[in-house]
């Protein structure tokens, strides 16, 4: 493991820590649509909307990874017409959207179970993969069917496979083997947690991966949720102590952990 810089990000106020990587539970598209009487779907629109805001600021703050919880895997259970429409929205981002990120040099990505969507949506997904794999400004993370425990299970499941095949002993597992067999094992852990809606837990997202993750909640639902929002995680996270189970060293303050 290795601990990276704790230098202010472009356009950030003096001294103030950016985190590498931000992961986002984008929760309150459908009490938003009902706060106005208007349908679910209206709703979900205007959470694509506050995406493009939230990307717009990460770039402006130097953020180097974004991960959005757009589809877990309790969602399937979720009345059909809402599923439906939820996966038509996501099938039109990525038609309207990708050439965009790419313009922008950002690179796109997907965890998460497949299996369960249309072969034209998971045509999309590798699609809008392959355009961008080589862009280096930036990553977007898309959870999709995604779930922590089907993540960390999936790990365990490769990890014994690797022992039954006898080119691994049981007692050479290890967190740090585990951390290298889990999804996007290659990227900064995230830094930052933001749950917009008013809920605090973190529903099955990234169990593995928050370890040491700050978790920030707010009230606000998240077609609200804008740019200035953002800064104002982003200046709460600058705040605090992250000490990684060790005591207070002046040392440690902003510093942020990334994967080896």
């Amino acid at each position: 493991m290795r601990i990276s810089d704790t230098s202010s990000r472009p356009g950030d106020e003096p001294g103030q820590v950016i985190p590498r990587h931000v992961a986002i539970i984008m929760d309150g598209n459908n009490r938003w649509a009902r706060s106005r009487s208007l349908p679910g779907p209206v709703g979900h629109r205007a959470g694509v909307e506050a995406v493009r805001g939230v990307l717009r600021a990460c770039r402006r703050h130097g953020v180097e990874v974004l991960t959005l919880f757009a589809f877990s895997s309790e969602n399937w259970g979720r009345p059909q017409p809402e599923v439906r429409a939820l996966l038509a929205l996501l099938s039109r981002y990525l038609r309207s959207e990708v050439r965009e990120l790419h313009k922008d040099g950002i690179r796109l990505r997907f965890i998460g179970q497949r299996d369960r969507f249309s072969e034209r949506l998971r045509r999309l997904m590798l699609q809008s993969e392959q355009l961008t794999a080589g862009n280096t400004s930036a990553t977007v993370v898309i959870a999709v069917d995604y779930g922590g425990q089907w993540d960390i299970a999936l790990a365990a499941q490769k990890l014994a496979q690797r022992v039954l095949e006898g080119s691994l002993k049981p007692q050479e597992i290890t967190p740090e083997l585990m951390d290298r067999n889990i999804s996007i094992s290659d990227l900064p852990r995230p830094d930052l947690c933001i749950r917009t809606g008013g809920d605090a837990r973190v529903s099955n997202f990234m169990l593995w991966h928050f370890a040491y993750t700050e978790l920030y909640f707010t009230n606000t639902l998240w077609p609200d949720f804008d740019e200035v929002a953002f800064a104002g995680a982003l200046a709460d996270y600058s705040r605090r102590e992250r000490r990684f189970g060790l005591r207070d060293a002046p040392g440690l303050i902003g510093q942020e952990e990334a994967s080896a």
